[in-house]
């Protein structure tokens, strides 16, 4: 399947006292890049809190290679592996100049918000995914 990638500058906010991206930012990027490829899909997060309807991260694996730091413009990708009922497995990879900085293996659930329940993926991302990929 295709891939999907933004551009993400780091920011003071992102990063340690020496100027290095703190760990736990690099699943924020990772987030956005997930938000973005539902977005590029025509869905919004909007609508599917609407329907009290949302995706969370039920398993990941993560490695750290090389750190990026203050002003770096990462590139963070997202690659969907396997589509289930009600999860999603994405391949990610946070990338600097052409080197893997991070790489990931990212399960999202879909849940009912309001029951906090595992719920099937809705239609119309199940449409979009047979569809073909963003980008």
């Amino acid at each position: 399947m295709n891939k999907f990638d933004i551009d993400c500058r780091v920011y003071y906010e992102d990063t340690d006292a020496g100027g290095i991206v703190y760990h736990a930012n690099y699943l924020k990027y990772m987030e956005r890049c997930r938000t973005e490829w539902v977005r590029a899909l025509g869905i919004k997060q909007q609508y599917l809190l609407e329907q009290s309807l949302g995706f969370v991260v039920i398993d990941m694996s993560i490695a750290f290679k090389k750190s990026a730091k203050l002003d770096d413009i990462v590139n963070v990708s997202c690659e969907l592996l396997k589509t289930k009922r009600a999860s999603l497995l994405f391949s990610q990879e946070i990338t600097h100049n052409n080197q893997t900085l991070v790489v990931a293996e990212v399960k999202v659930a879909c849940v009912n918000t309001e029951l906090s329940k595992p719920v099937p993926l809705p239609s119309e991302l199940v449409d979009r995914l047979k569809e073909g990929n963003p980008q």
